[in-house]
Parts: C-alpha cells; sequence; structure tokens
C-alpha cells in the first residue's frame, strides 16, 4: 500500500512526503540528490529510520523544497529560512513545461512545443547541481521501454544548452519522432539508441539521421 500524507502524524516526515508529493519529486529521487541509498527517506516516513534527518540532508531538501529547515525538524534557531534572508524572487528560475511527450517506447510524434506551466527552482540548488548556465525544460516520458530508469508519466528536465556530444540519456529526434533513449557511440559515424527495459533492442543508425535535442539531466514522478 502507498504511503499518505494523510495517515501519518504530523511533524518531519508527514511534511517531507507532503512537499514531495506537491513537487512531483519521488523519494528514490531525492534520496539519490542527497547521495544515500535509493530507500534512504522512504525509510525516515514510513518506519521512522533513522529518527531525525542528518543536518546536512535537511540542510539540502530545505533549499530544494524553499521551506524552513524547522519543517523538516531542525530547532527553530537552525532553519534554514531563518538562518538567511528570506529567497527573493530574483533566487528562483522557472522551468518551462512544454506539452509535448516523449517516447520511452516505439516513438511519439510531437503535437508542439507550447508551455503550458512551469517549475520553480531555487538558483542556488540549480548550481549545486552544475546545472548552472543550462537551458532547461521539463517535459512527459510515454512508454515503458526506459524502465526502471525512467517511467511511463515521469517528467524530465532536459538541457538543451550546445555541449559535446558524451554517451548518456537523451531526449533525440528522428523525423518527426522523439524519443528519450541511452544514446552511445557505435563508430563509424553511427550511433547505438538503448532502452533500459531489455524487451527493446537496440538500434543502430547513421549520426546524420538523428537530432539530439538535450540530455537527461533530473526526474521526478509518483511513487
Amino acid at each position: 500500500m502507498n504511503q499518505t500524507a494523510d495517515n501519518l502524524p504530523k511533524g518531519p516526515r508527514k511534511r517531507l512526503l507532503e512537499l514531495s508529493q506537491e513537487r512531483g519529486a519521488s523519494l528514490k529521487s531525492l534520496s539519490e540528490m542527497l547521495d544515500r541509498n535509493p530507500s534512504y527517506l522512504q525509510q525516515f516516513i514510513t518506519k521512522g529510520s533513522p529518527k531525525k534527518l542528518e543536518e546536512q540532508d535537511r540542510r539540502t531538501l530545505a533549499r530544494f523544497f524553499g521551506v524552513a529547515e524547522v519543517e523538516l525538524g531542525a530547532v527553530k534557531d537552525n532553519s534554514y529560512i531563518d538562518a538567511v534572508s528570506k529567497p527573493s524572487r530574483d533566487d528562483w528560475v522557472e522551468v518551462p513545461r512544454l506539452d509535448i511527450g516523449a517516447s520511452a517506447g516505439p516513438g511519439a510524434l510531437p503535437s508542439g512545443e507550447a508551455v503550458f506551466d512551469a517549475f520553480r527552482f531555487s538558483r542556488r540548488w540549480l548550481a549545486e547541481q552544475g546545472f548552472e548556465g543550462a537551458q532547461l525544460s521539463a517535459i512527459t516520458v510515454e512508454g515503458d521501454s526506459m524502465e526502471p530508469l525512467l517511467n511511463d508519466g515521469d517528467e524530465i528536465l532536459v538541457d538543451r544548452a550546445p555541449h559535446p556530444f558524451r554517451d548518456g540519456v537523451h531526449v533525440v529526434r528522428m523525423g518527426d519522432t522523439l524519443m528519450v533513449k541511452r544514446v552511445a557511440s557505435a563508430g563509424s559515424g553511427r550511433l547505438a539508441l538503448l532502452s533500459q527495459n531489455l524487451a527493446y533492442p537496440p538500434v543502430s543508425v547513421e549520426t546524420e539521421d538523428v537530432e539530439i535535442i538535450g540530455r537527461v539531466v533530473w526526474k521526478g514522478g509518483r511513487i
């Protein structure tokens, strides 16, 4: 049974679950952001282990969500918001959510690139993650070929800033088809489009037939 905030008593565990659900960030991805075991925050919320968050973990999460540390269990004097000036509008970056999907299946025809909403991220947190100068936009994953890394319905941040190519998870376009795949150099002017789900075989294509839209640098989704 999935844990919900409603059946938790008031306190840091309930507040953390509420924040993760509001932002659409999985507990697994948040744990990995902290360089912790993927089940770290799940264990904290559901079993109370550890009993309280480590100071550095709490501070990182408070910065990510833009809340006071006291909401996540700190004593008031250690509150992130109390310890520094309240963030101004310039301290935030709005990342557009585009009304398109990138297929993690056979391929999808994008209907357009209209902006319908935005995610709001701390400028400082983006810099700490190495995303300073990135040209970020958010799109939705469609299909199952990238499971378990990316699931159907996950939203991913794509850095569209020009960079020298290196192997990794990218959003690519072939003709009118938009896909998210692990892309690797195959030599002799070819690229391999690889799925995480082994039910989907690798696809080898000519480099000139593929447009690399951007590198996938973050994901968020329901647990």
